[in-house]
C-alpha cells in the first residue's frame, strides 16, 4: 500500500475520487511546515444529482479546503470539483464528501473545532489551537448552531420559563426562553422588551409549537414580559417565580437595615448577618444575630416577616398557602414598616400570578441553572461584543441540540 492509498484510506475517499498527489514542505525554525494533498477524480465519472441520476461531468474548478494538522504541518486539500450537467441542461456543483458547501474546511476540522468549543475551550483559544483566526471559528460555529436550531421541534412544549441575561455586564440583553419539562433553552432573542414573547411565537410555530400548548409561563414581573404574554399568550397563565419573591422581599429587608444604619455604627458590617438564611449562619454570627435583632425592634420585626414569609412555601395545601399570604399581608400592613408595605402593595397588584404557583408549582429554576452555564461562558469569553455569537454560544450550551457533523468520542 502506497502513500496515495494509505491516505485515501485515512480520508474515507471510495471511487471515484482518488489522490492524485502529495506534497510536503517543511518549515523553517519555528514556522510550520505544510501537508498538500491533491485529489481528482476518474476520467469519465458521471456524479449522481439530487434525484438519483447519473450525470456527466460539464466543467471543473480548483478548490480548497484545510484539513486537520498532520502531526504538527498544516495540512490542506487540493480537488478540481466538477459541475454536472443533467437532461433538462441544468448545470450544478458536485458535493464532494469531505467538506459541507461553501465552506473553507473540511468536516473533520469543523467537528474538531466545535468539539473543542464543547469542552469548554473559548473561541478564541479554539482558533489558535487550530491556526486559524477566531472569525473563521466563529462562521463555523455559527453554521452548526443555525443549522441545528432550525430543525428543533418545539412540539410538546407547555410550560415555559423566560428570562434575560446580557451580553456583559450593562450591555445588550437577550431573553431565554426554556421549557421547563426537559430543562432546555428552546429560543433566544435579541432585548428584553414585550416584541420578544412575539418572536418566541413565531418561532414556536414555525417549529410546529402551538401557542394553544401553553398552559403555564414562569417569569418575573417584568411589565415588558407581562403585556407581552397577555397579548401573544392569552390563554396560558402567568406564574410569577417564586425566587423573584423572595429576592424582592430581601431587598426590603435590607431597606430596613439600612435606614436603622443611619446613625448607628452597631449596624455597620452585618448586612448579610442579617440578610443570609439563619441556617447558614456561624454561631458568632448567630449571636450577633441575636443581639442585633434585641436593639433594634423594627428591624427585628421586619426580620420576622420574612422567616414567615418563607414559611409560607412549607405549606401543601394551595388553598391555605393563599389564605396563609393574605394574613401575612394584614399582619404586614398594621405594622406600619414603608418598605414591606411597598412590598406587600406589588403582592396584591400581581396576586393572579403569584398565587398561581400554590396551584402550578412551577419557577424559574430551570433559567437559573441555565443562566449559571451562560455566566460561566461570559467571564471564559469576558464578555461578547457580537451579539449573535452570544445567542448561538446560549443555544449551544443549553438546547441540548443535535448536530449532524462528525462526533468524536469525549
Amino acid at each position: 500500500m502506497n502513500s496515495q492509498q494509505i491516505f485515501a484510506l485515512a480520508l474515507g475517499l471510495e471511487k471515484p475520487w482518488t489522490i492524485e498527489n502529495l506534497s510536503l514542505k517543511k518549515g523553517e525554525k519555528d514556522i510550520f511546515g505544510q501537508l498538500d494533498i491533491f485529489i481528482n477524480f476518474e476520467r469519465g465519472a458521471k456524479f449522481k444529482d439530487e434525484n438519483g441520476d447519473l450525470n456527466p461531468v460539464y466543467d471543473t474548478s480548483e478548490h480548497r479546503w484545510q484539513h486537520l494538522n498532520f502531526f504538527q504541518h498544516e495540512c490542506f486539500i487540493h480537488a478540481r470539483v466538477p459541475r454536472t450537467i443533467n437532461g433538462n441542461n441544468e448545470i450544478k456543483t458536485v458535493q464532494v464528501p469531505w467538506a459541507r458547501p461553501g465552506s473553507g474546511f473540511t468536516l473533520l476540522f469543523e467537528a474538531f473545532s466545535m468539539l473543542l468549543i464543547e469542552s469548554e475551550m473559548t473561541v478564541s483559544k479554539a482558533s489558535k489551537v487550530m491556526r486559524v483566526v477566531p472569525n473563521r471559528i466563529w462562521r463555523v460555529f455559527n453554521y452548526w448552531i443555525s443549522k441545528a436550531v432550525s430543525t428543533d421541534v418545539l412540539t410538546d412544549v407547555k410550560q415555559i420559563g423566560i428570562d434575560e441575561t446580557s451580553t456583559k455586564k450593562g450591555h445588550n440583553y437577550v431573553t431565554i426562553f426554556a421549557d421547563l419539562d426537559t430543562s432546555r433553552s428552546i429560543h433566544v432573542t435579541p432585548g428584553k422588551d414585550a416584541e420578544t414573547i412575539s418572536d418566541f411565537v413565531a418561532a414556536l410555530e414555525n417549529k410546529k409549537g402551538n401557542i394553544d400548548n401553553i398552559n403555564t409561563i414562569s417569569m418575573d414581573m417584568s411589565p415588558a414580559f407581562i403585556s407581552g404574554a397577555v397579548t401573544h399568550l392569552p390563554n396560558a397563565q402567568i406564574v410569577f417565580d417564586k425566587f423573584h419573591l423572595v429576592k424582592m422581599l430581601n431587598e426590603s429587608l435590607d431597606e430596613v437595615r439600612k435606614l436603622e444604619r443611619k446613625g448607628n455604627d452597631m449596624l455597620k458590617g452585618h448586612k448579610y448577618t442579617i440578610l443570609r438564611a439563619y441556617k447558614r449562619l456561624k454561631d458568632n454570627k448567630k449571636e450577633d444575630l441575636h443581639m442585633l435583632l434585641e436593639s433594634y425592634p423594627k428591624l427585628g420585626e421586619a426580620y420576622r416577616f420574612r422567616e414567615l414569609f418563607n414559611d409560607m412555601w412549607q405549606i401543601k395545601d394551595p388553598q391555605e398557602s393563599k389564605g396563609y399570604l393574605l394574613f401575612w399581608c394584614d399582619l404586614v400592613m398594621e405594622s406600619g414598616i414603608a418598605p414591606f408595605k411597598k412590598f406587600v402593595n406589588t403582592v396584591k397588584a400581581h396576586w393572579s400570578g403569584i398565587a398561581a404557583y400554590f396551584d402550578k408549582k412551577v419557577t424559574n429554576g430551570v433559567l437559573e441553572g441555565i443562566n449559571n452555564k451562560v455566566q460561566l461562558a461570559k467571564r471564559r469569553a469576558r464578555g461578547y461584543r457580537n451579539i449573535q455569537n452570544f445567542i448561538n454560544m446560549i443555544y449551544f450550551l443549553t438546547s441540548k441540540l443535535k448536530f449532524d457533523y462528525p462526533q468524536y468520542p469525549l
